[in-house]
């Protein structure tokens, strides 16, 4: 017994999605012998778009039951049947999340007519309902309402049982550990199977082998699973197109970054977006007050003069100065941590030998202050940044000269570092860009004890 359904939605992403109707056909595999169509009320605003590709408005279902008003009725429904839809992965989690959300339990096995469409009618330029029906000759009313496209998706499956070797494909898609219900209709099951479960960087590419998004992920065959699973529109659309996945290994997830930067400004893909926005930077600087007492400030860079260290983000500045402050004894509210005070009382930064209170001059703090700025020039000139490499018999090593980041490297655990020009043989060269600075930055106020001078270091201790 299969239950076709089809249902729409608020379009906020698979874990934002809430049901705004549902479909359901029950089907034996002959003739419709039940249906359950029902608007459903999501509790929150219908987006404007959506209204206009659905024409679901919020007055329509303002009066139509809640979810949990007919769970009970969708759960028998579908009960003991194999959940069908086209693009089932969308259809089946949204449901599956939105019954969790009400503390009830969804499992069904899983059919997707538009990968079975792809087995048993090969050669089509779209498989998308509404253009595979118009080849198939396939009725379809009301497009973009559940009962129209699920009463269509009954047909087309009704057809797709009784195409020629329809037997085989069925019984190997619904094999239990069949994956075929979440991946994209175009990608061969074997090319994600092969994927690691390892840190590193991924590429999606078009059935011309173009380069259409790069990702990272610390575990590559997890995250390329999650797009399969996110229904944003972006995703929707990427996944539709991804025909093939390549990989490249990282051993960790900073150099997998700086992986991925380079990666994004070479091919430049066109899914990809979030390294294509302008980076805004903030610098870490110093001014005197009317009292003669000075103080560490952050801004924007173009706001801040001089400055002694640049950010990507104000968490970071506000991290790192917490550092300064604690490392050198200073005081909270001159360092800007805390505003409109008369005393500081930072709930992290403790010792604070008085310049706020008085018990201080400003001799003594402002000498203070000068040591912390000279710390912030030159601890950010020549660095190295030790990292776990791609196996255990493996180091990565980031690379920080003149305050320009020069690369990533690989070496070997058995292999003796003694000078940094020995350290320099492994380096796979990269150009410094806003992005590769904002991330190794972030890295280095996050994670302090990975990161050392190189001109006073010189052995790579690989464990």
């Amino acid at each position: 017994m299969y239950t076709i359904v089809d249902i729409e939605t608020t379009g906020n992403g698979i874990k934002g999605n809430k049901i705004t109707e549902i479909s359901i056909f029950k089907y034996d595999g002959y003739e419709v012998v039940d249906e359950f169509t029902s608007l459903v009320n999501p509790e929150c605003e219908i987006p404007y778009f959506i209204t206009g590709l659905t024409g679901i408005d919020n007055d329509l279902v303002r009066n139509a039951p809640t979810l949990i008003e007919i769970a009970d009725q969708i759960l028998e429904m579908t009960m003991d049947t194999i959940f069908v839809a086209h693009s089932v992965g969308f259809d089946y989690n949204v449901i599956k999340n939105e019954f969790k959300s009400l503390g009830l339990d969804f499992t069904r096995k899983k059919l997707c007519t538009v990968r079975l469409s792809r087995k048993l009618f090969p050669g089509y330029n779209s498989y998308s309902l509404g253009k595979l029906c118009s080849s198939l000759n396939i009725p379809l009313t009301d497009r973009h309402r559940a009962r129209g496209d699920a009463q269509a998706t009954t047909l087309l499956f009704q057809k797709l049982l009784r195409t020629k070797g329809a037997e085989v494909v069925f019984k190997n898609f619904l094999n239990a550990r069949s994956q075929e219900t979440t991946l994209p209709p175009a990608l061969p099951k074997q090319v994600y199977n092969n994927l690691p479960t390892a840190p590193g960087i991924y590429f999606f590419k078009n059935a011309k082998g173009k380069i259409i998004y790069v990702g990272k992920a610390i575990n590559i065959k997890k995250r390329v699973l999650s797009h399969f699973y996110d229904k944003a529109t972006k995703e929707i659309q990427m996944c539709a197109e991804t025909a093939d996945i390549d990989y490249e290994l990282s051993g960790s997830d900073l150099v997998a970054l700086l992986m991925e930067s380079t990666a994004i400004k070479h091919h430049y893909p066109e899914y990809n977006r979030s390294q294509k926005r302008n980076v805004q930077r903030y610098g870490i600087f110093s001014y005197e007050d009317r009292t003669g007492v000075l103080h560490l400030a952050f801004n924007k860079i173009k706001m801040a003069p001089n400055p002694v260290a640049i950010f990507y983000n104000t968490t970071d500045c506000r991290l790192y100065i917490e550092e300064i402050c604690k490392t050198f004894s200073l005081c909270a509210k001159y360092c800007h941590l805390q505003e409109n005070v008369v005393t500081c009382s930072h709930y992290r930064i403790k010792k604070c030998d008085g310049i706020c209170s008085g018990d201080e001059t400003a001799k003594a703090y402002n000498e203070k202050v000068l040591s912390a700025m000279s710390f912030m020039k030159e601890n950010n000139e020549n660095l190295i940044i030790q990292e776990k490499g791609r196996s255990f018999s493996e180091s990565a090593f980031v690379l920080i000269k003149n305050g320009n980041y020069l690369g990533y490297g690989f070496l070997d655990k058995e292999v003796q570092i003694n000078t940094n020009e020995d350290l320099e043989t492994y380096l796979i060269p990269q150009k410094n860009t806003l992005e590769t600075e904002r991330i190794i930055q972030s890295f280095m106020t996050r994670n302090p004890h990975k990161v050392q001078n190189q001109f006073e270091v010189f052995s790579f201790e690989n464990n």
